[in-house]
């Protein structure tokens, strides 16, 4: 059963108990009963017409307005069974039919863990709306089988041990049962989250366990993804060195392959896919090369880049990606919420945030700010593009400068996220905002949750607050982000949502137009390669599928969309 058809409603009773309560009172027995037999036999066919219609339309409102489904224990091929729940109103009884809301975001994820080790797995479903994207039943039957795999494999398991002993032994090896990809941690917060999203589509591809790299903090960051196991690289792992490969190491495919001393059956080969990978390091994305690197027990990757629109143009696994994801614009929408979890300290960062300053809020505009500059700003040509796409796109109302209005108690509030480096942005925007009253009588507020003024990505406490930000930012209803802005890309791919993305700068100069809303919700590839495998030469690779087009903040970039 499709999910949109799992969300469901009871109808009110409330009509037939009046009824029942009229004709037990005192005053109404004498003429109570006929009177309640007359009005149920007239009006019974009216209420049963009522009552269908009701259900259909609270059925197909449900996603809308953000309902809150409990999932029961029982677990079948991925979907499972749902219950409404209804929370008491105020006075303590059960009031009307409540909004609910899927905590399993649609068979993502599965029930059964430790929710007090990880509160924001299931809890997180209560902070933003109900997606209107949903994964396919393809993906979650694979997901569970990568589940599966990972269990069977992971550390602390005889096959991850006896893996680690053949890679300890440096020699040439054959495929074994379970097959690894281990990601280096590299770069900053943003740049890490898309590349972890792309490994993992990666893993799910070619069937390898991914195992990420404990630095740079990442368990103080996110939870374990996977049920009964962990995915985080032991301590103990024999190629001490990996996390000192470069676009130079001896050990990297396209190194190998410019020199021809690639081996038969190498123990392990490393996969430079940075910003500045070469011609050779490119030839990953050809196919022949994909089919070598399936003999490759274990391969470590390094990588800043969201790499998945690349994947899509490798023959050999479109079939399987269109299967995965027949809305193609959904991979980071779906494996993000999938792998993604605040851990428990940087969660307490955001609910408390949230309820403190947004969650009263008639809407929320989340508005993220990224400068390319040597110098840390503000700059006035930045606020004036701000404004400018606010004001243009109707996200901001204009404010009267020359009445003072007050606006009344009920009028419609908006809660203005601001994320940035730098303060000064907010304090303007929120000066202005308070200094004069909106054209509409709306009240607008604005909150910066913090300004470190530099990005310090290998300090623990920034890249808490800068993970709690990216949440925080993906939990508006409307967003503005900032071009090339890799923090701004990661949450609109939570959110669902399609940002307005602020066009970069040149010379100081706020661009004409401001900004323009993309169109999809997915990452941009920064660094694709330009190559066609087939004929060995030089390709759009942005005009050679529908689904795979440049991106709007960067002319050479890929990102995937949806036609259909």
């Amino acid at each position: 059963m499709d999910l949109k058809e799992r969300i469901r409603r009871s109808p009110s009773q409330r009509e037939e108990e009046a009824l029942v309560a009229a004709a037990a009172s005192p005053r109404g027995r004498k003429g109570g009963a006929a009177m309640l037999l007359l009005r149920w036999s007239v009006s019974a066919g009216a209420l049963l017409v009522f009552g269908v219609l009701l259900l259909l339309l609270a059925g197909g409102s449900a996603a809308r307005r953000g309902q809150f489904l409990d999932a029961d224990s029982s677990w079948d091929g991925g979907r499972h069974d749902l219950r409404l729940v209804r929370p008491p109103d105020e006075g303590g009884t059960s009031g009307s039919p409540e909004v609910v809301k899927d905590k399993l975001l649609g068979g993502l994820l599965v029930p059964g863990f430790d929710e007090q080790a990880c509160l924001s797995r299931y809890q997180s479903a209560l902070y933003r709306r109900t997606s209107p994207h949903f994964p396919s039943t393809y993906l979650l039957e694979r997901l569970r089988e990568h589940e599966a795999l990972q269990k069977k494999c992971g550390p602390h398991t005889e096959f991850y041990r006896k893996a680690v002993e053949q890679l300890k032994s440096g020699q040439d090896i054959k495929v074994m049962d379970c097959n690894y990809l281990v990601w280096i941690a590299y770069s900053g917060l943003g740049n890490r989250i898309l590349t972890i999203a792309s490994a993992f589509l990666y893993a799910i591809l070619t069937n390898r366990v991914l195992l990420v790299d404990g630095d740079k903090g990442t368990a103080d960051l996110f939870c374990e993804p996977f049920p009964e196991t962990s995915w985080l690289l032991q301590s103990d792992f024999p190629a001490k060195q990996f996390k000192n490969f470069s676009a130079g190491s001896p050990e990297s495919y396209g190194n190998m392959l410019k020199s021809k001393a690639l081996q038969s059956s190498p123990a392990f080969l490393y996969l430079h896919l940075a910003h500045d990978y070469n011609d050779f390091d490119k030839l990953f994305f050809c196919e022949d090369n994909q089919q070598y690197l399936q003999t490759i027990p274990w391969l470590i990757l390094k990588s800043d880049n969201y790499f998945v629109p690349s994947l899509f143009l490798i023959p050999a696994y479109q079939e399987e990606l269109m299967k995965l994801f027949p809305q193609r614009d959904t991979v980071f929408h779906h494996l993000g919420r999938y792998l993604f979890h605040p851990s428990n300290v940087v969660w307490g960062m955001v609910t408390r945030y949230y309820d403190s300053y947004l969650a009263t809020a008639d809407e929320k505009l989340g508005i993220q700010i990224r400068v390319f500059d040597t110098e840390t700003g503000p700059f006035q040509h930045v606020l004036d593009q701000v404004l400018a796409c606010t004001l243009k796109e109707h996200l901001l109302p204009e404010v009267n400068t020359q009445e003072p209005v007050v606006p009344s108690r009920k009028a419609r509030s908006k809660a203005v996220l601001v994320t940035s480096l730098n303060s000064g942005y907010y304090e303007k925007f929120r000066n202005m905002y308070w200094e004069h009253p909106t054209t509409n009588g709306e009240t607008i507020s604005f909150h910066q949750p913090s300004h470190e003024e530099h990005q310090n990505s290998d300090k623990k406490m920034h890249n808490m607050k800068a993970w709690a930000e990216i949440y925080l930012l993906s939990l508006s209803d409307v967003m503005v982000t900032s071009a090339w802005s890799t923090f701004g890309y990661v949450a609109q791919g939570l959110s669902g949502l399609k940002p307005w993305l602020l066009f970069k700068p040149e010379n100081r100069t706020a661009p004409d137009p401001p900004c323009r809303q993309v169109l999809s919700m997915e990452p941009c590839f920064h660094a694709p390669p330009f190559y066609d495998c087939k004929a060995k030469r030089g390709v759009d690779t942005g005009k050679l599928v529908p689904h795979v087009r440049h991106c709007e903040d960067m002319s050479w970039g890929l990102k995937l969309v949806d036609q259909s």
